[in-house]
């Protein structure tokens, strides 16, 4: 078995790379390389030739931005699927990069440069207000999405086991435990005394293990996975839709409580949010209490778990969020919930 090439941003090893997959055109030159933005999971570079300018993506067996956390390697090759599914779908495939090539050997993507774009984690700045337009371009790709490309209608299976357990990890798990190695004072002065709590509560735990459970389980609805500020792009064609890495089939209600939590810890107004649930149930159905459910615990894992954002809002905003997290489930009725289990007879959820 070849090894695995580990590419960086060395111009003469990228080319060598490039070369070797017959990627670069006769007579083209690589004359610069650069990481474009944060990255958190994976290595992404951009590559600049005397041509063109495209990029080049690769997971590594751990989290780019945190060596110390293991991910699963093949995560790109799931994205990969992604953009095949919603291929199909002009709507839906305008609003992303095109996929130009994919290295199942070394786990590269050859993807579209979108240029000079910025991901809209702005809205955690004090004083960001996503506007209309912006909101509803946003919440009807998901729609889109969810109504679209479901699998009863697809043949393709897309279970993407490790990544969600690995998200479930993070977002059901590790903010409840009393040791998890995060200083949560150092993220913000207070915090970890605010979290005391909250950790030590069995009855809130025991309904997030419930709301975990039903996480892992299989639904109807391609869902992107992560749809939260990092994920959209400001570019110069309008918003675009990256990184669906933890794409999977499963219940809208969790993409959308994903979506609602961050508005939430952006400081949105009111009204923001109550344009976002109108526009999407406009156009597909929602679990009202699942969908506030899944944003409780998202607000959860993002100010007390590893994956923290560059939030603005003082302690006393975030305590508030979480209270109210907190009475949302703790009061969770599961018994009152449809089951999220979707069977069907020729696909296994153990794939990949």
């Amino acid at each position: 078995m070849k090894s695995i090439v580990h590419l960086t941003a060395n111009i003469e090893t990228v080319e060598k790379y490039l070369h070797s997959q017959s990627w670069l055109k006769t007579g083209e030159k690589i004359t610069s390389t650069e990481v474009p933005g944060d990255g958190n999971m994976n290595f992404t570079l951009r590559v600049k030739t005397n041509r063109r300018s495209f990029i080049l993506k690769q997971s590594r067996e751990y989290v780019e931005k945190y060596p110390q956390v293991e991910a699963p390697v093949t995560r790109t090759l799931r994205e990969a699927e992604f953009y095949g599914l919603v291929s199909g779908h002009s709507n839906l495939k305008s609003k992303m990069p095109k996929l130009l090539k994919v290295d199942e050997q070394n786990y590269v993507l050859f993807l579209e440069d979108l240029g000079e774009a910025t991901d809209y984690t702005f809205l955690y700045e004090k004083g960001q207000i996503l506007n209309d337009d912006e909101l509803a371009e946003i919440i009807t790709f998901a729609a889109d999405l969810h109504t679209k490309l479901t699998r009863q209608d697809s043949k393709k299976n897309l279970p993407n086991r490790k990544m969600r357990e690995l998200n479930h990890k993070h977002i059901f798990i590790y903010p409840f435990l009393e040791e998890n190695g995060l200083d949560l004072d150092a993220v913000l002065p207070g915090l970890q005394k605010v979290a005391e709590p909250f950790k030590s509560d069995e009855n809130l735990k025991g309904k997030i293990e419930k709301l975990g459970k039903r996480y892992l389980e299989e639904g109807n609805s391609l869902l992107h996975g992560d749809y939260f500020p990092g994920s959209w792009l400001k570019s110069t064609d309008g918003i675009r839709i990256i990184d669906p890495e933890f794409c999977f089939f499963g219940e809208p209600e969790f993409e959308i409580g994903v979506t609602i939590a961050h508005l939430n810890m952006a400081n949105q107004p009111e009204e923001i949010v109550q344009k976002a649930l109108r526009y999407y149930k406009e156009r597909a159905p929602l679990d009202e209490k699942l969908r506030q459910q899944y944003t409780a615990v998202e607000i959860f894992r993002r100010i007390l778990g590893l994956a923290q954002l560059p939030l603005t809002i003082p302690l006393q905003k975030r305590q508030e969020l979480l209270n109210e997290s907190f009475e949302v489930l703790t009061k969770a009725d599961y018994s009152e919930l449809p089951s999220a289990i979707y069977h069907h007879k020729n696909l296994s959820i153990y794939e990949r």
